[in-house]
């Protein structure tokens, strides 16, 4: 009830302070989470599977159509003036900082022959930045489905989910799969998102913690991360290559059976890849049979392989997400791993509910040891998707 009360407050807040900017009453708000992927990490770019829930945590948009072809962006979280631009001349390149989201959703659905027009917006948000929690699909889902409600398209989850992609891919410039975008439109209360990322087909496979006295703990190493710095796109661009030399569509089509054979005739550098790829994929699927075995304990042995996967293999952690694994295991986790596409961001950590003190504890008492920035610990519950609230 509390938390139903903090959303109330901050849905009127949001409103009152979109009237007190644009001078007029927003016509609704609209909602997308951020997410955490359980596994199957650097998988959607090659068509394989994931496992994400959405989380709690929020990008709200208060919205209102206008009757010219302006779009007008304001965050409070970044401040300053209100972003002005016209929609009929977005286009990559165009747009500079956070706006770039936002403007890159409206500019996917204008590309798309969408009829839409011009907007105010006010964005407010409380999933962190940086973070490894898909904080720029949850803006760019949260104004594509603001758009798609104030000029009633009538699009399908998937089909967001799709523009949104474009939106970060060919306006924001970063190269990611589709597997955020789908997790925050997608994604339903009390469940896991089992994503085939070459179909788009989908699952809501049960994921009820409480009912095994578990806790999902997402650590929040404060390492900045920015996929559009180069290095993720180069492992994408590694994993297309390797695919090529296999005559493959893409890495999901070797089969775990085939992989040491396949590996056998790859340039050394590509092998590490090719090995993360499908033995996560083979991860997502074992996790995904525990889950409808009611088996979730089981999941903890998998998100650890999948950490020293991605340490070992795809070499996307740290040392300040390694420390929080193996610090959280020690101290009781039953599993835990890096989320998202890595170079820092978040840990998440699968403890049992009585020892999440003793499991968060360690893990302070580590970092300071260590002289890094102290994290930012928070138990998460499977959220729901993106849609309309007010």
């Amino acid at each position: 009830m509390a938390g139903e009360r903090a959303e109330r407050q901050r849905y009127a807040q949001t409103r009152a302070r979109f009237e007190e900017l644009y001078g007029t009453r927003p016509e609704g708000l609209w909602s997308a989470p951020g997410r955490v992927n359980l596994i199957g990490e650097h998988t959607d770019y090659n068509d394989g599977f994931a496992l994400p829930i959405a989380l709690p945590q929020t990008t709200l948009v208060a919205a209102r159509r206008r009757g010219d072809d302006r779009l007008r962006l304001f965050s409070d979280q970044a401040g300053g003036e209100v972003t002005e631009l016209s929609v009929p001349a977005l286009a990559p390149g165009g747009v500079d900082g956070w706006a770039r989201y936002p403007a890159g959703a409206v500019w996917a659905l204008a590309g798309a022959g969408h009829r839409i027009g011009g907007a105010d917006l006010y964005v407010t948000s409380t999933v962190p930045t940086g973070a490894g929690l898909s904080s720029s699909a949850a803006l760019e889902c949260a104004v594509a489905v603001a758009f798609d409600g104030l000029y009633e398209l009538g699009l399908t989850g998937p089909e967001l989910a799709r523009l949104a992609q474009r939106a970060e891919n060919g306006f924001a410039g970063v190269p990611c799969g589709i597997m955020d975008q789908m997790a925050s439109v997608c994604c339903t209360a009390g469940a896991a998102l089992h994503l085939d990322s070459r179909s788009l087909a989908l699952q809501q496979v049960p994921f009820d913690l409480a009912a095994h006295g578990l806790t999902l703990l997402v650590i929040d190493t404060r390492v900045q991360h920015d996929l559009g710095d180069g290095a993720y796109a180069a492992l994408r661009a590694g994993c297309e290559r390797a695919a090529a030399l296999l005559g493959l569509p893409a890495l999901r089509d070797l089969a775990p059976g085939d992989l040491d054979d396949a590996l056998r005739t790859l340039p050394a550098e590509l092998v590490p890849l090719v090995r993360h790829v499908v033995t996560e994929n083979a991860r997502v699927t074992e996790a995904v049979a525990h889950l409808r075995a009611g088996d979730t304990p089981a999941l903890g042995p998998l998100l650890t392989a999948g950490h020293a996967s991605l340490r070992d293999d795809y070499g996307v952690s740290c040392p300040e997400t390694d420390l929080a694994v193996s610090t959280a295991v020690a101290g009781g986790a039953l599993g835990a791993r890096m989320t998202g596409g890595g170079f820092g961001g978040s840990v998440i950590a699968l403890t049992p509910t009585g020892l999440v003190g003793e499991v968060t504890g360690a893990v302070d008492r580590a970092f300071a040891h260590a002289g890094f920035r102290a994290p930012v610990v928070r138990g998460v519950e499977a959220g729901r998707g993106a849609g309309r609230v007010v």
